[in-house]
């Protein structure tokens, strides 16, 4: 474990061709806009945060703890660094902890362009360097989601470092932890692997994407209210976020069914981030919108919800499967945008079955509603508001 600072000469940069840089530049904006900074592999560039993403941690941080508490924060798996350059100019100080000495260098260069002159970088172990650490209010860990050989993994216990062994002693240093894993990650798993610690649970999607989970565990006094209830939030990058529940108020919520599909009437489909929280019937009791059945989490209503989660699709028609109605559409329509829920086979089998081409301004949605029939729901993008 060494802590330095070296100079650009020591450094090994790498070219990049302009597809990779092009990423950059979508995924940190203001990093790709710095022509100075150095990138010690694709492998950093393609595994690091999204800014929106990192912003939207920063701003959690910044809700969760006042001002006057933010003393010191850890990032014990600083990686590229990207999130680590949000939530450290909230503290008073802060460390970066890397175990890979490329990516150490690269931050001793990095940091101060970008405005983080006084960053402490240590190259080690995180388990290691946090023994060292002086408490802190803060700790962030982002742990490698790959085994050995190079094999994406899900489970808390199979990521580096092992966050559930480590939770006794990240307690013991910090009043805050904070925990980025894979959306891929079973929410309730991830639960009982941290023995009911976990007191928030946010769900960041951005793009139209699931892109990351963050487990957030606070002073222990909170605990009683927490352990088995946690708060749950959808975030949706930079609006940050949109919907909010606990476990219980799901379990509690009653969903009402659809039992006609008129058409002008409106459809709903939740964003991916907030499918993955599992509210089901709760956000349609909260939007007063009906569910078109108990395992279709497809939604519908007379009005147009223009803050709802998700997207929001007018109905022009709803078809079935017989040969009369796949004809009828067959004669009409040449190109569709085709999505499944609840719908036996995949998307490119129906596609076949329907002789539809991709694209289009028709949106149709197959799926099965209550009483157990298959349906085609038709459907278009809804003319904007006047203003």
């Amino acid at each position: 474990m060494k802590r330095h600072r070296p100079t650009p000469t020591a450094l090994t940069t790498h070219r990049f061709d302009d597809e990779a840089m092009q990423r950059m530049a979508a995924k940190a904006p203001s990093w790709a806009r710095q022509p100075d900074l150095h990138y010690p592999s694709r492998l950093a560039l393609e595994q690091c945060s999204g800014e929106a993403a990192a912003r939207y941690k920063a701003r959690l941080a910044a809700h969760l703890i006042p001002p006057t508490h933010r003393r010191s924060m850890a990032d014990l798996t600083g990686g590229l660094g990207v999130d680590f350059s949000r939530m450290a100019p909230l503290f008073a100080t802060a460390h970066y902890v890397e175990r890979n000495p490329d990516l150490c260098q690269a931050a001793a260069h990095n940091f101060p362009l970008l405005g983080l002159q006084s960053a402490t970088i240590t190259c080690g172990e995180a388990a290691e360097v946090m023994e060292s650490l002086p408490p802190q209010t803060l700790i962030y860990l982002d742990p490698a989601r790959r085994d050995a050989l190079g094999r994406k993994t899900v489970h808390i216990e199979d990521c580096t470092p092992n966050v559930a062994d480590l939770l006794p002693r990240l307690r013991e240093k910090a009043e805050w932890v904070m925990v980025k894993l894979s959306p891929m990650l079973d929410i309730s798993l991830a639960l009982r692997s941290l023995a009911g610690a976990v007191q928030r649970v946010d769900i960041v999607g951005a793009g139209g994407e699931c892109k990351e989970l963050l487990l957030t565990i606070g002073p222990q006094t909170a605990e009683a209210v927490a352990a088995d209830n946690p708060l749950i939030v959808v975030g949706e990058g930079e609006e940050g976020p949109a919907f909010s529940f606990r476990p219980s108020e799901e379990r509690e919520a009653q969903a009402p069914l659809s039992d006609s599909l008129p058409p002008g009437h409106y459809l709903y489909e939740p964003s991916p981030a907030m499918l993955k929280s599992g509210c089901f019937k709760l956000m349609a009791q909260r939007f007063g919108l009906h569910k078109l059945a108990d395992a279709t989490h497809l939604y519908t209503s007379p009005q147009r919800l223009d803050h709802f989660p998700g997207r929001c699709m007018e109905i022009t028609a709803v078809s079935g499967f017989d040969k009369a109605a796949l004809s009828r559409l067959r004669t009409t329509t040449e190109r569709a945008n085709l999505t499944l829920r609840n719908f036996p086979g995949t998307t490119d089998s129906l596609r076949k079955k329907l002789r539809l081409k991709d694209g289009g301004t028709l949106y149709l949605f197959a799926t099965t509603m209550a009483d157990g029939s298959h349906r085609l729901i038709h459907t278009r993008h809804p003319e904007r508001p006047a203003t």
